[in-house]
């Protein structure tokens, strides 16, 4: 990481650090994706057990990571503030935080799944594959935690290239698990959808794995200590931690959540079909979302960085490119995803009623594209001035007292049914990205009138 003073410097360091996050974003959500193709190829059951179960288990990692995330804001401020000897305790007293917070996961998740799950009243051959895929899955929850924290340690401090390689070749490894256990390969059981689970959570095992041997072959890694100095557990740090992480896990809940519950709410109302037809379209629509996801990360580290050195004009010029940015993606894809919708869904289906439902969530996709990476980019900067309480608010509001029970309605009381759920989305995320535009005119003021400490 260094300090950027042209347009040129500016937008170079912004592009340096943000591939290869978009990389890592892709290939995380790719593990997902592949689960949801390779499960449909199995069967319509699988399909619709998998993407119940993964609407069930993203919100809740997507939460929690956002706890886990307020390592970079956090690292970010010590870098640019030159406090670099503090840097190693904050990362070790996260990992703690992270293994913590991964067993209270897997202990709740063991008492409310199964009511959960009966609750949903599912057809019984998707309940099975929704609740052992899950099972499958929870084998691989602390590592992924934790990988998570050392991920964002790495890409705080500006190398963010180290995780890319990491899941660079981790996916086809991923891969080849589903194809063994999806399918019962070379003497593997076939499971179906169930494999995939199991996949995925060996799969995050290997993540961590290689993520802490680079800890220790990395120079520039290696200084820091970490795994060699062990500090006692603070609950000071682990405060410092939450009282950021908490509102920004909250936040990315309330994003993610809509999604979940759009999805938990057609398992409940309409078909397999329909479910599986929603479920490889938000399947697709996610990925796309990694656009703007990794702007806004980038967005975090390059704020913080200019917060923590009170160049508070520079983290204003950061913060304008990458919504600039954002946004015009995003319209480009738009464009690109109305004309080859079909060829998208022939990816996941060959099932003709299936592939027709879904090229039609898909027109209602298109819409909500620029809202998306609006509010994306937006919150991304405000988490760079450590602004979240608000911002969760904001999230709050916009999608479950706006969005959500604008869908319900559409959907029950118009001729829209499943498609209601979605113009409740694009509402949501257009009203998040106007109360996240004007909070960061709020937060830039004040910061230019008393420069953060």
């Amino acid at each position: 990481m260094f300090q950027a003073n042209t347009w040129r410097e500016k937008i170079g360091l912004f592009f340096m650090i943000l591939w290869p996050i978009l990389v890592t974003q892709v290939c995380f959500t790719a593990m997902n994706v592949v689960d949801t193709m390779m499960s449909g190829r199995a069967g319509t059951v699988d399909l619709a057990g998998v993407a119940i179960g993964s609407s069930l288990w993203l919100p809740v990692f997507t939460g929690l990571n956002g706890i886990l995330m307020a390592v970079t804001p956090i690292i970010g401020q010590l870098l640019g503030s030159r406090q670099h000897d503090q840097i190693s305790e904050s990362v070790m007293q996260a990992l703690y935080l992270s293994v913590i917070l991964a067993i209270i996961v897997i202990l709740i998740g063991g008492m409310i799944l199964e009511p959960v799950l009966s609750f949903m009243d599912l057809e019984p051959g998707v309940h099975h594959v929704a609740k052992h895929y899950l099972i499958g899955l929870s084998t691989g929850i602390v590592a992924l935690f934790a990988s998570s924290v050392l991920r964002y340690f790495f890409d705080a401090q500006g190398h963010t290239r180290i995780t890319m390689f990491i899941l660079l070749a981790s996916v086809p490894i991923n891969i080849l698990l589903n194809y063994l256990l999806i399918f019962g390969k070379f003497g593997f059981p076939k499971l179906g959808g169930i494999g995939a689970g199991y996949a995925t959570g060996i799969t995050y095992w290997l993540i961590l794995f290689i993520s802490i041997v680079l800890t220790f072959r990395l120079e520039f890694l290696r200084k820091f200590n970490l795994f060699v100095h062990w500090f006692k557990p603070s609950w000071k740090a682990w405060k410092e931690q939450l009282s950021i992480g908490i509102p920004m896990g909250l936040s990315i809940f309330f994003e993610a959540s809509i999604f979940s519950g759009v999805t938990l709410m057609i398992g409940v109302m309409f078909d397999t079909v329909t479910i599986a037809a929603h479920q490889a379209a938000i399947s697709f629509t996610s990925l796309i979302f990694m656009l703007p996801l990794s702007i806004s990360m980038t967005l975090t580290i390059l704020v913080a960085y200019e917060v923590g050195a009170k160049r508070i004009n520079h983290a204003k010029q950061y913060s304008r490119l990458g919504v600039m940015t954002a946004m015009g993606i995003l319209a480009v894809v738009a464009v690109l995803l109305y004309f080859f919708r079909r060829q998208i869904g022939l990816l996941y289906t060959d099932n003709p009623e299936v592939l027709a439902m879904m090229m039609q969530f898909f027109l209602f996709a298109i819409f909500y594209q620029l809202s998306d990476a609006a509010q994306a980019s937006l919150q991304g900067i405000l988490r760079g001035y450590k602004d979240v309480t608000y911002p969760f608010i904001i999230a709050l509001i916009s999608y479950w007292v706006v969005g959500f029970p604008v869908g319900i309605l559409l959907s029950i009381y118009t001729s829209l049914g499943p498609f209601g759920f979605w113009v409740g989305i694009i509402l949501g995320l257009t009203c998040a990205a106007l109360g996240f535009f004007i909070r960061l005119q709020i937060v830039q003021r004040k910061a230019e009138q008393r420069p953060l400490s």
